[in-house]
């Protein structure tokens, strides 16, 4: 599939996907493919960053190829390596053989048929797809040596393997940056992309989404879920939960033939939405009522 010509179209194509996104974060989706620019997506975990390029790849009809961040990621790990034992077995081969040359065998153990190509190695490989969708995720996970070398990897969407030389992109790949701000990611990087926080939706937005995720869920208990969690999320905790959160616990109440959210059934299931205990703690007994009639207040006609 060719990008989208407009910003209903991304949003189109985005919604074909299970993934419902407003026209702030479409815009910027249209701009970053209609420009080419890697788009940086920020803010909590949960909220569905990872997930735009998902929708993203499988709407495009592209190849998505995910590198994930992590501490201590270094560039070698992120681009490429030598298949080390198959390199040592050619070794025994051709001692084993007798008069090898070794020249020729240098040459035969640096080449693609050892090469191990990692996630932005692969990412400048032609696909006849057309280019694929790299992620890049959470990049605030790395440490700052591996931004100034991803900077310099965007800059110019190429690498070089020192056996074997550059290898440059025939077509830039489309880049999703996200991170969860744990740190502050380097402006250098954020400049060479277009920006955008991702925040937790509102109440309309969460239903439109979980209905999109969830559609077995009746609407009832539906609105009540999105109540609950939206309400959760005032509240002082360690970590709020996310959309993934949201869409995890009413498929946990589908499964356990929920009709309607009670006390009872929330303290079941709170390790759907909370991932802490500390967290799951405050919500034990009257806690957990007082949130859910808030919920439900909100939900009653003005």
């Amino acid at each position: 599939m060719t990008h989208p010509d407009s910003i209903d179209a991304v949003q189109e194509m985005l919604g074909s996907q299970g993934y419902v996104c407003g026209r702030a974060l479409a815009t910027v989706v249209f701009l970053s493919l209609k420009l080419g620019r890697p788009l940086f997506l920020e803010g909590e975990a949960g909220v569905g960053k990872t997930e735009i390029a998902k929708a993203l790849a499988a709407g495009l009809n592209r190849r998505l190829i995910r590198l994930q961040c992590y501490e201590g990621l270094d560039a070698s790990s992120a681009v490429y390596e030598w298949n080390f034992p198959a390199q040592m077995v050619a070794i025994r081969t051709a001692e084993a053989a007798g008069g090898a040359d070794r020249g020729a065998l240098q040459s035969e153990l640096f080449s693609d048929e050892y090469l191990v190509e990692r996630p932005l190695l692969q990412a400048m490989r032609p696909d006849e797809n057309g280019a694929p969708v790299l992620l890049i995720d959470e990049l605030d996970r790395t440490d700052e040596p591996f931004e100034a070398f991803l900077l310099e990897a965007l800059s110019d969407f190429q690498v070089t393997i020192p056996e074997l030389g550059t290898v440059k992109a025939p077509e830039p790949p489309i880049v999703i940056v996200t991170s969860n701000r744990t740190r502050e990611v380097h402006d250098a990087l954020k400049r060479r992309c277009l920006y955008h926080w991702v925040d937790y939706p509102d109440f309309d937005r969460e239903i439109e989404i979980l209905h999109a995720r969830a559609p077995e869920a009746a609407e009832a208990l539906s609105r009540e879920v999105v109540a609950f969690v939206q309400r959760l999320r005032t509240e002082d905790l360690f970590k709020k939960p996310g959309v993934a959160e949201t869409i995890d616990w009413a498929k946990c109440l589908l499964a356990l033939d929920v009709i309607n959210l009670s006390p009872e059934v929330i303290g079941d299931t709170l390790g759907a939405i909370l991932k802490y205990q500390d967290d799951i703690q405050k919500l034990q007994g009257s806690e957990a009522k007082r949130i859910l009639d808030q919920a439900k207040a909100d939900l009653e006609p003005v």
